[in-house]
């Protein structure tokens, strides 16, 4: 009986919709060999259609793009960002039943057409559960339909408001904590709509070794490099690789996709744990290839991934109801915003270093497909264990939600607007409370609120208050801001509608232009919001000041270098 329902098995070419061509020689026939971790081996990668091989070896480290392929427009503007095409496919990868598989378009093909691709208007303004939830009702959601025109990249046209663009590491470490939880929130609100719950289980806890440099968490190191350099937010081994690479791999074919020797591999990992902690370790010795295997093992030893895989699941569903790709942005927007910083920093960090790689992909043949699918079982692992089923469609996901990072990442690291509102009213919430705490205490000594309000202590207290004295003694619309680190140290400005955060810095460096010593400290330096109902602000060169001083009238305005990563 068993011989009888057998299914029979299906041919990869079936599975992806590849069309047999001759084979050609592409990075995979580099003299060294591919790098042979299980996870690489067994998760398949793209190829363009003209180059499949459908020979064993080539399988096992490329597969056709499900999605067609990337054409990339050139454009100066940084508001404008492209997007990949967004074709429905099964979690195995097939296309939708009853629709025709089509060639893919390559990017030459579509450089050369010069198709002009649509625009859409992305907003940070509502917040993304709610949209989700107008648009169901109104069943105007957008979902991806297999036609010629999605092989054309969409684009995303991100406008800014009057406050400006605000990036994550522009709010207080305190703010930035409200946003993860809010953001978390926000997610649970956003699956919620699609009827998708999001099940975030407890993620198998390895504890992590306390020194050295492989298997050591996150936080951990960067506690270790703080003693270093106090403003360090990403890992200095890491940026040591990613260095290392950019020095003479970035055109190496096939990096990332090589294993190094493996004995200097070796050797090289324990004079790191030994040595680099102590900047013993001599790096003029070590090869890029190397560097490429130590930065792959680096993230797949972490104790816990460096993306959440307890969002997978939900995010598989979501993408099994062939949402638009905006849909599937604002979600991992949400993801992004709820990491803890210390990954978030590194996940920036890292898709600045792989743009680099695909910049170069003429020479490394390594597209943002590639890059992609090789790194997806490294910041997305789980060590418990699942069927073949499940680990492919772990990797097909992971290596999409990759995908889908490099392709945004210029607007996916800035915070939605809508969360910082929300941040503004939890702090405005926690000052009133603040205030009400001595009544309370009072009532609780059975002191009568009509005794406190007339006490002469209380009514001193206030006159003493900064922000009782600092309403009083400047006008409205008029600002103070402080520059203790310029020889202008303090200056009174008036506000009208067009005040821009930078017209107000172009005023420090025309007071302050008398030696050019002090112009090299105004560029390096922005104006904040600091204090009333925000922690801390460093605010949008673009930012319109008076709109922020409306929300935020108590807030104090301070001139200082903003901390690099």
């Amino acid at each position: 009986m068993r011989k009888k329902n057998k299914q029979s098995v299906r041919d990869v070419r079936d599975i992806f919709g590849v069309r047999e061509s001759p084979p050609r020689d592409t990075c995979d026939n580099h003299t060294n060999q591919l790098d042979g971790t299980k996870e690489e081996r067994e998760l398949p990668t793209v190829i363009k259609p003209d180059d499949a091989s459908l020979n064993s070896t080539t399988l096992s480290d490329t597969s056709p793009d499900k999605e067609g392929s990337f054409a990339v427009p050139k454009s100066d503007s940084v508001a404008i960002l492209e997007t990949i095409p967004d074709l429905p496919v099964h979690s195995n990868g097939s296309p939708e039943p009853g629709q025709p598989v089509q060639n893919a378009v390559s990017d030459d093909d579509y450089l050369e057409k010069n198709i002009p691709p649509e625009a859409e208007e992305l907003s940070f303004e509502v917040s993304y559960s709610e949209m989700v939830t107008e648009a169901l009702k109104r069943n105007k959601l957008k979902k991806s339909d297999i036609k010629k025109e999605d092989y054309v990249l969409t684009k995303f046209i991100v406008q800014k408001t009057r406050f400006g663009l605000t990036e994550a590491g522009d709010l207080s470490a305190e703010d930035m904590k409200k946003i993860r939880h809010l953001s978390l929130i926000e997610l649970t609100a956003f699956f919620d709509a699609f009827g998708i719950q999001l099940k975030r289980n407890k993620t198998e806890k390895v504890k992590g070794r306390d020194n050295g440099i492989f298997g050591v968490p996150l936080t951990v190191l960067l506690d270790s490099d703080r003693k270093k350099d106090p403003g360090v937010k990403v890992p200095l081994v890491l940026q040591k690789f990613f260095e290392k690479v950019e020095e003479s791999g970035l055109e190496s074919e096939g990096i990332f996709r090589l294993s190094g020797c493996t004995a200097k591999v070796k050797q090289y990992r324990e004079e790191l744990d030994a040595k680099f902690n102590a900047d013993k370790f001599k790096w003029d010795k070590m090869c890029h290839r190397e560097a490429a295997v130590m930065l792959k093992a680096f993230f797949r030893e972490l104790p816990t991934s460096l993306f959440p895989v307890e969002y997978i699941p939900a995010f598989i569903s979501l993408m099994e109801r062939g949402p638009h790709v905006k849909v599937q942005f604002q979600a991992l927007h949400l993801m992004i915003m709820a990491l803890p910083d210390a990954n978030r920093d590194t996940a920036e960090a890292l898709m600045t270093f792989f743009s680099k790689v695909i910049a170069n992909e003429s020479k490394n043949r390594m597209s943002l497909w590639n890059i992609s699918t090789v790194m997806a079982p490294n910041l997305f692992f789980s060590r418990s264990k699942h069927s073949d089923y499940e680990e492919l469609l772990l990797a097909n996901t992971a290596a999409h939600i990759i995908r889908l990072m490099l392709k945004y990442q210029k607007i996916l690291w800035k915070v939605p607007s809508f969360l910082i509102t929300q941040v503004r009213r939890m702090n405005e919430a926690t000052m009133l409370l603040k205030k009400q705490l001595p009544s309370v205490r009072k009532l609780l000594r059975r002191r009568t609120l009509e005794r406190e309000t007339a006490s002469p202590k209380t009514s001193k207290v206030l006159q003493k208050s900064p922000s009782a004295r600092r309403m009083s003694d400047v006008p409205e619309g008029v600002i103070r801001v402080h520059a203790p680190l310029l020889s202008k140290v303090s200056m009174a400005i008036q506000l009208n509608n067009q005040t821009k955060a930078k017209d107000i810095l172009a005023k420090f460096q025309y007071e302050n232009s008398h030696g050019s010593s002090e112009c090299i400290k105004i560029q390096n330096q922005r104006l904040y919001e600091i204090g009333g109902n925000i922690g801390e602000h460093c605010l949008d060169p673009d930012a319109y000041i008076l709109d922020v001083y409306r929300i935020n009238p108590q807030a104090e305005w301070v001139i200082k270098p903003q901390p690099s990563s």
